[in-house]
């Protein structure tokens, strides 16, 4: 574990609510101008804590308990969201081998369109949600977009032509675009920075979970023979219907924020406050701040997340979106290429728990997206270029999912090392966004010209892990040169156990380059 990781910031808040009392009776003076813009700085959280009474700090066994608690109720959550925004996804991709080509008569590369604009549509709304997740309650606008792709989820069985059935895979990228930055900002809210990395694992495995699902589901509505009514249809239906109940379940159940939560005591609410200051990313700040904004556009880190983010999405778009046509061109029926796609999903959850755990207790998040890339690699090769032995490919094809566990770390990367809100806002929605460009290459490597082999298409899964394991290698080089170029450890320590660093200093909305004792992780 990382050096920096290991600090501890322990601070003896007082709660001092008197001087808050005076300056707003003061009316429109100076001195109460002053004290309104510097409340305005400092994060909703530390004026939370300072109006408790509950000043006590936390053993280690009680923020055990703490965690299992939170654990319990907001993981689950979590989970079913990512589960099922990955189902509704590509769902296209199981319906594919069920028939809808064939029904809606699609020809040449339309089936690769629709699979495309479904990510232009979630990367244009990543621009309002950069916007809207400073200002609305984070949960509840995660909870409306849930309950809405169900809806476009469901729609896609009306799809009767091209037109019809881009429509929905439209509306449906536009309302999956908040899963991924809401789920960051949710999950950084409850963790310190090195407790996050299982955390973010859990709920990501819902993709592999979803693999399986799809897998079985597919097969199941297979066996559905109706002359009016397809079993992609009745698919479609069934997962919408799923879907929209777990968003009411999000938008009634999930707290937007830890002082919000329902599930835990008054004391609770403020041992896990002073807990995760140490982070020092903050909770909510609704003040947007355009000096945040326009500092992303000159971070060095937020570039290389963009690129790696990037190179890893053209793999994962590949894989999620042709696996099963894929599988289906090796020579096997629909029914049986279903099932033959489930084990992916193992894969899938295996790298994601493995790596989050890793992360956990080891940190070098650059070091595990490199090892994970490597699988990728020789995955693209054995798809690529071991022609004619089915088993080979079909291995090659399990192999590249073990990419689908770099992707999480990124986002936990993105919500450990980004601070002050907007900063923090507009970066997990253009990391989001990325994942949506990757996507929007990756299928189009896909052309109708290349098919069966789609070589072209394998090639470039190889290629662009290959690149990614570089660029991991050059974003943990930028850490170390930023962190020495801020205040050492031990000066942070020294302020730490002096009372140097005040609660004020810890809540204040500063963004990782303002701050000299932020410490990037890596």
């Amino acid at each position: 574990m990382n050096a920096h990781e290991k600090v501890e910031v322990v601070t003896d808040t007082k709660a001092d609510t008197s001087s808050r009392d005076t300056s707003s009776s003061q009316g429109q003076g100076v001195g109460d101008k002053s004290n309104s813009q510097h409340g305005n700085n400092l994060d909703q959280a530390y004026w939370y804590v300072q109006d408790s009474q509950n000043v006590v700090e936390a053993t280690p066994r009680e923020l055990r308990s703490l965690r299992r608690k939170i654990d319990f109720w907001i993981v689950p959550i979590m989970f079913c969201c990512y589960t099922m925004q990955f189902i509704d996804k590509v769902s296209l991709n199981y319906a594919a081998v069920m028939g809808l080509n064939k029904e809606l008569k699609l020809k040449s590369n339309e089936f690769s369109n629709a699979a495309t604009w479904f990510f232009i549509a979630y990367l244009i709304a990543e621009v309002p949600n950069a916007i809207i997740l400073q200002r609305v309650p984070v949960a509840k606008w995660l909870g409306a977009n849930v309950i809405l792709w169900g809806i476009a989820t469901a729609c896609t069985a009306a799809a009767h032509n091209y037109a019809t059935l881009l429509a929905a895979r439209i509306f449906l990228g536009i309302f999956e675009a908040a899963i991924a930055p809401s789920l960051i900002l949710i999950s950084s809210q409850w963790y310190t920075k090195s407790e996050a990395a299982p955390r973010f694992s859990i709920w990501y495995a819902g993709l592999g979970l979803g693999q399986i699902i799809g897998g079985i589901v597919s097969y199941a509505f297979q066996q559905v023979k109706h002359p009016a009514f397809s079993g992609w249809k009745i698919m479609f239906i069934v997962l919408g219907l799923v879907t929209v109940v777990i968003g009411f379940v999000t938008f009634f159940f999930l707290p937007d924020t830890p002082m919000q939560a329902r599930f835990l005591s008054e004391a609770e609410k403020v041992m896990l406050l002073k807990h995760v200051a140490v982070n020092q990313t903050g909770i909510r700040n609704k003040h947007y701040k355009w000096s945040q904004a326009l500092e992303v556009l000159r971070d060095p880190q937020l570039w290389l997340m963009v690129l790696l983010t990037i190179l890893i999405s053209i793999s994962s778009g590949v894989i999620t979106t042709y696996s099963a046509t894929l599988i289906r061109n090796f020579g096997y029926k629909p029914p049986t290429a279903a099932l033959l796609n489930m084990p992916s999903g193992i894969v899938s959850i295996a790298s994601t728990l493995i790596v989050g755990y890793g992360v956990r207790h080891t940190s070098n998040r650059w070091a595990w997206i490199a090892a994970c890339c490597l699988p990728g690699i020789l995955g693209g090769g054995l798809m690529s270029f071991a022609k004619g032995n089915k088993a080979a490919q079909l291995a090659g094809i399990y192999m590249v999912n073990v990419i689908t566990a770099t992707l999480i770390v990124i986002y936990q990367w993105t919500g450990a090392n980004v601070a002050g809100q907007t900063k923090r806002v507009i970066s997990v929605a253009l990391v989001s966004g990325s994942f949506s460009v990757g996507n929007i290459i990756g299928p189009q490597t896909f052309q109708a010209k290349d098919a069966p082999d789609y070589i072209p298409a394998k090639i470039t899964v190889l290629a662009t892990q290959a690149a990614a394991a570089v660029i991991s290698v050059v974003l943990f080089l930028y850490y170390v040169w930023a962190n020495k170029r801020k205040a050492p450890v031990s000066v942070i320590r020294e302020n730490v156990d002096a009372g140097g660093q005040s609660d004020e200093r810890l809540w204040e909305d500063q963004t990782d380059m303002q701050n000299r004792t932020f410490r990037y992780v890596y």
